[in-house]
């Protein structure tokens, strides 16, 4: 049996912690040490008996590790990401992969140069029921993709804004939550070729949106709206629906709708609706549920993530995948701002 690899994680908040937590789990693998500058990180290394190294140079030079997590703060992502190709260490980037689809273009190129593989950490992508909805439009069990309804609709607390950067444009529910939810759909139903969106701050009145709707056209020539709110006491949103964390209390409520000309599919709850005889809006509907595996995406992700640094499999979300997502976030915020339709190719023809 091989050696566990040696995983380092860059960046110990929460999202750091949670990765080390599952590094330290792991059988594949074990934690090479944490960089991270403050002093409570520090304190947190030297409980785990783990190297602590302010910078994540120095750990890269002084841990040689097989691998580094990324979870720094979004500004820090590219220059961390390049240093690991320099170096030859393979890299798993939280999302976004970057803050800004130049900066992923920049991190693109040093990957192709390099070779050095990079998994960016989209990780609901690795859940099952998110794999059993793609697999549901890829077999064509729906039909041809007509229509798709996305909701994000949560209540966040009030002291959430005691920090001040999420009272200010960029710290609202488009960059910070979106993603996750057009990752999803791009994941299920492929290319987001064009969109337009409204926001609005009416609730707060803080510089920042509390709500919007988009609508978005797809390359199959499908056709999904997405509503957004995070200042509503409601059950319809990913966090609050799959059950993924623990941190949430889960609720038996779809988030996602995906219809075509044979079925429709709610989701997470995975009801499929369809015909059983001749179609129609008077024959009877049947209904039927998808049970798709239960496991962590998270730890199913380190998992993969192992296995793209011994060469065993290629990475599920790329770079270049995952500016894919980040350009449709742009897109939408100058949507917004504009009142124009956008597609995310012209966001990366900008930023080239």
């Amino acid at each position: 049996m091989s050696a566990p690899l040696r995983i380092a994680v860059a960046g110990a908040g929460l999202i750091g912690r949670r990765h080390i937590e599952l590094v330290e789990a792991s059988s594949d693998c074990m934690l090479a040490g944490i960089a991270d500058p403050s002093p409570a990180a520090k304190e947190y290394a030297q409980a785990r008996n783990t190297p602590w190294h302010a910078d994540h140079r120095a750990l890269l030079a002084g841990e040689k590790p097989d691998g580094l997590i990324i979870a720094s703060p979004n500004a820090l992502h590219l220059p961390v990401a390049l240093d690991c190709a320099q170096a030859g260490v393979p890299a798993l980037i939280e999302k976004p992969v970057t803050d800004t689809v130049a900066a992923a273009q920049r991190l693109c190129a040093a990957v192709k140069r390099t070779g050095v593989p990079m998994l960016v950490g989209h990780h609901r992508r690795h859940n099952p029921i998110i794999k059993a909805a793609r697999e549901s439009v890829a077999s064509g069990m729906l039909g041809q993709l007509t229509a798709v309804a996305g909701l994000w609709l949560l209540k966040k607390p009030d002291d959430y804004f005691d920090v001040s950067w999420r009272r200010e444009a960029g710290g609202g529910p488009l960059l910070i939550n979106l993603i996750h939810d057009i990752d999803n759909l791009r994941f299920v139903c492929g290319e987001i070729t064009e969109v337009q969106a409204m926001t609005s701050n009416k609730v707060r009145g803080f510089p920042v949106e509390d709500t919007a709707a988009l609508l978005l056209r797809f390359a199959s020539g499908a056709l999904g709206t997405v509503t957004v709110s995070d200042a509503t006491p409601a059950p319809w949103s990913w966090e609050l629906a799959s059950g993924e964390n623990a941190a949430y209390p889960k609720q038996d409520q779809p988030c996602y709708i995906f219809t075509g000309t044979r079925g429709s599919l709610s989701v997470p709850n995975m009801e499929l609706w369809s015909y059983k005889q001749p179609p129609g809006w008077h024959a009877p509907l049947s209904r039927e549920t998808i049970a798709p595996p239960a496991s962590d995406p998270l730890a199913e992700q380190l998992r993969h993530f192992c296995a793209v640094i011994t060469g065993r499999e290629q990475p599920l979300i790329s770079v270049e995948d995952a500016m894919g997502t980040l350009a449709v976030v742009e897109a939408v915020s100058e949507a917004a701002r504009t009142g124009q339709k956008i597609s995310p190719g012209h966001i990366m023809e900008q930023a080239a």
